[in-house]
């Protein structure tokens, strides 16, 4: 299974994170989040995040 975030949690990795429905469903929507900032609300109650995208670069990297 495909590890999901919870709207509120902190992100693991920059990069593009796709909104996934109540049942796991893809709804097409995108969100665009930063390492380490929480992830912002869903438009619906239920919904999660998937990574979808990570960032292709050295910035933030220790």
């Amino acid at each position: 299974m495909t590890k999901t975030f919870k709207p509120g949690h902190a992100a693991p990795r920059s990069g593009q994170y796709g909104i996934l429905g109540p049942r796991g469903g893809d709804t097409g929507k995108e969100r665009t989040v930063t390492r380490g900032e929480p992830m912002p609300p869903t438009p619906k109650s239920g919904q999660t995040y998937k990574l979808v995208d990570a960032t292709r670069n050295k910035s933030g990297r220790p």
